[in-house]
């Protein structure tokens, strides 16, 4: 297993100036870390998420920085030495040649989930009593181990009944609709923002055996009133595990997907946040039946009132 060393360059608050320079000295394969960047991502973000680990803001705080690759050998201790010379002051650390695109794997284990469902990872065996839904989440939200996901996936339990229509929306990996697909439900329609969303999905659906039930389209729904028109109207089950920035303004137009009795599942909500989603869904005519928490999030369970 061959080892490198991870340069760290202070970039002193011009890093695209400092990668200009690498790169006119040979180098590539660089990462910025840079302060202002992460508060502008957040601040023009802010519908996406609702909370940001305290770790990461720490080690972001004063961040101007560049990080490059070397092996460690005397190539690599070579081009360190340059660096030196050239008054750039680089830090090394060794790091050993991980597989660092599939290593995340290793934390990713079966996960069970309400009464009867197991998520399991594509690549793990699994000989138990649950019903499987096999997934691999790739890029996009939804390994089943979170608890909005958890709560979501109970709710999907229990009232995606063989042949319930259902609506997902902020899809991500596909997990809950693939998951009520699973338990008989369908026809399933999803919808995400992402474009990677629908190939991702539908490869999910293929692991559980699902795919003609998964029709799944990119769009805001929110903002597009073709794409509601084209996810139309009817569900018994409507999911939508996001953020409480994105349920609020997403509440009126709930009743519209829902059939008579239908049911609307929202989860993605952090502690805090609770009364201004239980608000907004009252306002938009929705009523409030369960309301379940795990650890510091929230998931609602509405009928039309």
């Amino acid at each position: 297993m061959a080892n490198w060393l991870e340069v760290t360059i202070p970039a002193h608050g011009d890093p695209e100036a400092l990668c200009e320079q690498l790169t006119g000295m040979g180098l590539e394969g660089f990462v910025i870390e840079d302060e202002r960047d992460f508060k502008n991502f957040l601040e023009n973000n802010t519908q996406y998420w609702d909370f940001v680990d305290e770790a990461l803001t720490k080690s972001m705080s004063g961040a101007s920085r560049v990080k490059l690759w070397v092996a460690d050998d005397d190539t690599g201790r070579a081009i360190i030495a340059d660096l030196y010379e050239k008054g750039l002051n680089p830090a090394s650390r060794p790091v050993a040649d991980a597989d660092w695109e599939n290593n995340w794997r290793d934390y990713y284990k079966p996960v069970e989930a309400g009464e009867k469902l197991v998520i399991v990872p594509q690549w793990h065996d699994y000989a138990g009593d649950r019903t499987p839904v096999r997934l691999d989440p790739g890029l996009l939200f939804g390994t089943g181990d979170h608890p909005t996901t958890r709560m979501c996936l109970a709710a999907v339990e229990k009232y995606a009944g063989p042949g319930t229509k259902v609506l997902d929306l902020g899809c991500g990996s596909g997990i809950l609709g693939i998951a009520a697909a699973v338990l008989g439900a369908g026809p399933v329609k999803a919808a995400d923002v992402d474009e990677k969303a629908p190939d991702v999905v539908l490869d999910n659906a293929k692991l559980n055996g699902v795919e003609a039930a998964i029709d799944v389209c990119v769009g805001d729904v929110i903002a597009s009133g073709s794409l509601r028109a084209r996810l139309g109207t009817g569900y018994g089950l409507v999911l939508a595990n996001i953020v409480a920035d994105v349920i609020i303004p997403l509440a009126p137009y709930v009743g519209a997907f829902l059939a008579p009795e239908g049911v609307f599942v929202c989860s993605g909500i952090i502690n805090g946040r609770e009364g201004d989603v239980s608000a907004a869904l009252e306002k938009a005519g929705l009523t409030v039946v369960e309301h379940n928490t795990l650890e510091e999030w929230h998931c609602f369970v509405c009928r039309r009132a």
